[in-house]
């Protein structure tokens, strides 16, 4: 079997604003489009495929963007954490990691309401420093999905580890399932521009269909494997995009052996097979 995670990381402005450092006019405007144009696009093609997704949404963005908050958890799908305002753990103190992972899984919950408790964790920008999967852990969160220690199978985070010049050394196993994730599979690298010569992306939504359909032909070629894709609504929103979105979603649907999963659902599954 086959499964397929499709994830979107609902960071509106808290993108432009804690990543970027921008609060100008018109980057804001583009935070605001993924709120009001795409995510009601992507929500309504999950709901013609009867597909539950996983959303990461940064705090900022939840108690920013209410009503599409409420429309994203009133169509089943799963809400997970995805920062305070979209700033990397990196360079903090394990005291400031904690203080900024605590201050997000409050700020959520309170925003999503009805006993609301975080199963996931992404870092923005796929970022995490040698305190983070002891501090998910110590919290009780059942999965991270921000490293690329294997192309489409789970395994179990660990906790720190020790790198300089003469070796890299590998902590103990907790009991973190890693969701991984690869920037092949992200929406950003491929479509984002941003004038600098990192981001100057526009490619057709049909390449990036034959590069996504690819990986998970091959993905197909394991066992228990998960295809996991990354998109954001300000990026993947565009109609043609969504509608490559929708061509990718309908290819997928059509194999034998595959099923739609959110992230927390497959983690729990994998939870039950993967050794401690």
């Amino acid at each position: 079997m086959t499964t397929v995670c499709l994830t979107f990381d609902f960071d509106a402005v808290s993108l432009w604003l804690g990543s970027f450092r921008a609060t100008t006019a018109t980057p804001m405007s583009r935070g605001q489009y993924g709120a009001d144009v795409g995510v009601p696009r992507v929500l309504t093609l999950l709901a013609r495929h009867d597909i539950a997704a996983t959303f990461f949404v940064p705090a900022h963005t939840a108690v920013s963007f209410p009503d599409a908050l409420a429309a994203i958890r009133d169509g089943g799908h799963e809400i997970a954490l995805h920062g305070d305002c979209h700033e990397a753990p990196v360079g903090r103190t394990e005291t400031e990691e904690a203080d900024l992972l605590d201050r997000s899984i409050e700020k959520l919950s309170q925003a999503v309401g009805g006993g609301f408790q975080p199963k996931g964790y992404r870092s923005p920008a796929f970022d995490l420093s040698e305190n983070s999967i002891a501090l998910l852990e110590n919290r009780g969160l059942l999965y991270d999905s921000s490293m690329m220690g294997h192309d489409f199978l789970p395994y179990r985070a660990r906790r720190g580890y020790v790198v300089d010049q003469e070796r890299f050394e590998q902590g103990p196993v907790s009991s973190v399932i890693e969701m991984p994730v690869s920037w092949e599979l992200d929406d950003f690298p491929y479509f984002t521009f941003l004038n600098k010569p990192l981001y100057a992306g526009l490619r057709t939504p049909r390449e990036v269909l034959e590069i996504w359909r690819d990986e998970f032909d091959h993905c197909r070629t394991q066992e228990r494997g998960v295809f996991t894709l990354t998109m954001h609504p300000q990026i993947i929103g565009r109609g043609p995009r969504i509608a490559m979105l929708d061509e990718l979603i309908t290819h997928m649907s059509g194999c034998q052996g595959v099923d739609f999963s959110t992230l927390a659902s497959e983690a729990a599954r994998q939870d039950a097979t993967l050794p401690r």
